[in-house]
């Protein structure tokens, strides 16, 4: 292992998704030197693999990707991919020592050229994370075709180290003797952008999520319908059939003690909603029921773009869903009590799709030594002041911004992090 030491950065933000980006250009537009650490191997978190945003239904890669460029190429910025900040200690001065550790690529990406030659010549093949598991990609591989950096990648935990990438490779960019690079650095001011973690339905066997192949994810029909989605239709799992009988199932580990998730996640409905208009474009001819306990249209031109979902023919049914059964060739049958009828009913559809909530991502809260990150009641990131300053943590100089402080959508993402870029800014400022 690599190690590195003294590098010092007016600002770390810890996660590379929309607020983190956010809060790293504004406190680089600011002058500020900005240290950037994304886990994974691209710059823009979840936005970035969505199809369109609700209400306006724009492209999200049209909105994401130039951000990301934006942040990629800003001379104030340093991003590191597939690194962690790994702890983090408060000095006497105020500063923080913060210990980095950056995995290795077993690529140099400045010298890949995005060829793909070395995925056609590995003989791996495992689940693709990046598409939800819906399809395979190889041990060498590219994430996705707009991830940035666009440069490949090895899986050196299914790599056979057989060397075809490497030979096949021209500019000669795989190197399999790179290390872990571990990195001390001095920090001023910390904003944490960690977002959030998804539900897995498989916690509520109930659903057959995991059992049932016609049984998936809102974030699986998500890429189904993003530009660049793995197939060139809509299809269902199981058998490669265009489904003619579509349900949503809302609320799945949102506003349900049972397991540990009282909180509604704000975003459910509402993308549950624009993934139905969206399937109705794409198969005219397709039955779209939602299955809903309460739809909380809150939002400016949410209300509107719900009742433009009935207009488009989509069903919307009061009703919590009991049990989902499989017949005989992959078809579905859901049990539900329809609250407005008083009736236990059932109905069959030919492929589920569960929209699953937010849960906090805990990862932040361990990496204090010398003083606690406080949580709140539901394990988000507490806010010190709400009202007065929701960007705030208990520990001076740290800031929070996104889905970290709990569930809410794009904009107000957005809009957390520039209240979190402000307050670092206002911290430098006083402690330079």
């Amino acid at each position: 292992m690599k190690h590195i030491n003294e590098q010092q950065y007016d600002a770390l933000v810890i996660g590379a998704g929309i607020a983190g980006g956010e809060a790293a250009l504004n406190l680089a537009n600011t002058g500020y030197k900005v240290l950037l650490v994304e886990k994974e191997l691209s710059v823009g978190g979840k936005m970035i693999l969505l199809s369109k945003v609700f209400p306006t239904l724009d492209c999200a890669a049209c909105i994401t990707t130039p951000k990301v460029s934006e942040i990629s190429r800003h001379p104030n910025i340093k991003v590191l991919t597939g690194s962690e900040v790994r702890n983090i200690q408060k000095t006497k001065e105020d500063d923080f020592k913060v210990n980095v550790l950056q995995k290795p690529r077993y690529v140099h990406i400045e010298d890949c050229t995005a060829c793909q030659l070395c995925e056609k010549a590995c003989p791996v093949s495992v689940k693709d994370q990046f598409q939800f598991g819906l399809i395979g990609r190889k041990a060498a591989f590219i994430p996705f075709s707009i991830c940035n950096p666009k440069a490949a990648a090895i899986d050196i935990e299914n790599c056979t180290l057989c060397g075809a990438c490497e030979r096949a490779c021209p500019t000669h960019c795989i190197d399999f003797t790179m290390e872990p690079v571990e990195m001390e650095l001095q920090i001023k001011t910390i904003v944490i952008a960690t977002g959030f973690n998804l539900f897995d339905p498989k916690r509520m066997p109930r659903y057959g999520f995991g059992e049932f192949k016609n049984v998936i994810t809102a974030q699986q029909m998500e890429r189904e319908l993003a530009p660049t989605r793995p197939y060139n239709t809509i299809l269902r799992p199981g058998d490669g059939k265009v489904p003619d009988r579509i349900a949503y199932v809302l609320c799945v580990g949102s506003r349900d003690a049972s397991v540990g998730n009282p909180v509604c996640s704000q975003i459910c409905c509402m993308y549950s909603i624009k993934q139905a208009q969206l399937l109705m474009g794409a198969l005219p001819m397709a039955d779209v029921t939602i299955y809903y306990i309460n739809i909380r249209s809150f939002g400016k031109g949410f209300e509107e773009f719900y009742q433009q979902a009935k207009g488009m023919g989509v069903n919307f049914v009061k009703g919590k869903i009991g049990r989902i059964t499989e017949k005989e060739g992959g078809d579905l049958i859901l049990r539900y009590e329809d609250i407005n009828e008083g009736k236990v009913m059932e109905a069959e559809h030919d492929m589920v799709i569960l929209s699953t909530g937010v849960l906090p991502n805990k990862d932040a809260s361990q990496l204090f030594e010398t003083e606690k990150l406080q949580l709140d009641q539901f394990s988000f990131i507490g806010q010190a002041d709400p009202y007065g300053s929701p960007s705030k943590t208990n520990i001076e100089g740290v800031f929070v911004a996104g889905t970290a402080i709990g569930p809410m959508d794009i904009p107000d993402s957005i809009l957390s992090a520039g209240a979190a870029s402000s307050e670092a800014i206002s911290f430098l400022i006083q402690h330079v």
